[in-house]
């Protein structure tokens, strides 16, 4: 052994690095599709494209991560869901345009990689691809001492799907009396963690941490099969700015949006935080997901339809909303 300076002893274990790779190469394996042309390890990933299956390709791409969610991963030592939150606020995005997922590639951060949390963490990233039928086929995890604490890391996520040009969703065909349809979330998703860590003491975020750590819905499969048979005019995924902001982007000129408040079940985790830290309903529904974790906008004749066809992949959803004309871009009822 050495007895001058090395890496290992600036703080980056390469040997522990391998080991890593090593743990989680046969779960990265299970994410594969056919067209994964490259095995773990290559300096970049293959994928080939199977352009015959659409008259005029448009690939869409997503950049994600999960915000301060990791600070109650971390203190509560469960890192088990945040691998599948990583993927699904990247295929979600790309769904909203009504893209497929092909592949996906992470990027983890970490003062000092402890290869039991980094496998944890991985194995939630190859869960959630499994989930929406995206390929893992790359990523990094960098040793960072001294940017990050030794117990401190961060995720990113980057995801690449495809769609015919003529089937983008952009909400241009939006009209007026069409409904909105909301998707039952699974808890708070990824967002708001910033505002709820200073809500809860940090006793309270660990007694709570089975519930703020639900992973994020992934809705790829039961929206896609919707997209094969209805028409979807829109679709939102409810992240950060959720319906104030999130929402409404879908709507062109001249088309705003009435939500009734009393048409779904808000989950009580979302009451606990609004009272606790004394947070007005226009702050809540600005931040939170309320228990809305995507929106279709669908004409009203394929309302029923539709839900029966998301009944089908056991998801809830209520009519929340209409389409109609007003100054204001969205209003709450």
């Amino acid at each position: 052994m050495s007895k001058g300076l090395t890496y290992k002893k600036s703080g980056v274990n390469i040997s522990e690095a391998n080991k890593f790779i090593k743990d989680i190469g046969p779960m990265i394996k299970r994410t594969y599709r056919p067209e994964v042309l490259t095995d773990l390890g290559s300096f970049g990933a293959c994928f080939k494209l199977n352009s015959k299956k659409y008259k005029s390709p448009v690939l869409v791409s997503s950049a994600d991560g999960v915000g301060t969610k990791i600070k109650i991963a971390m203190l509560a030592n469960k890192h088990d869901t945040l691998g599948i939150d990583l993927v699904a606020m990247n295929v979600n995005d790309i769904l909203a345009m009504g893209a497929e997922p092909l592949f996906f590639l992470d990027y983890v951060s970490t003062g000092k990689l402890k290869r039991k949390q980094m496998v944890s963490i991985v194995k939630g990233i190859a869960k959630g691809c499994e989930i929406s039928g995206c390929a893992l086929i790359g990523g990094e995890t960098a040793e960072m001492p001294g940017i990050y604490n030794d117990d401190e890391y961060d995720l990113a996520g980057f995801c690449v799907g495809i769609i015919d040009r003529k089937q983008v969703i952009d909400g241009k065909k939006i009209s007026f009396k069409d409904k909105l349809i909301g998707i039952e979330s699974n808890g708070l998703h990824s967002n708001g963690f910033s505002l709820v860590r200073k809500v809860f003491s940090p006793a309270k975020l660990k007694a709570l941490a089975n519930e703020l750590l639900r992973p994020t819905r992934i809705y790829v499969k039961p929206v896609l099969s919707v997209k094969n048979k209805f028409n979807i005019k829109g679709v939102a995924h409810i992240t950060g700015g959720a319906f104030y902001e999130k929402l409404t982007r879908i709507f062109p000129k001249g088309k705003s949006i009435v939500v009734d408040k009393t048409s779904w079940p808000v989950p009580k985790i979302f009451d606990m935080i609004q009272k606790q830290g004394k947070i007005d309903d226009q702050e809540m529904y600005r931040t939170f997901n309320m228990g809305i974790g995507m929106v279709l906008v669908v004409k009203k004749a394929d309302v029923a339809g539709v839900q029966k066809q998301l009944e089908k992949s056991k998801l809830k959803s209520w009519v929340i909303g209409e389409v109609v004309k007003k100054k204001q871009k969205i209003t709450f009822v």
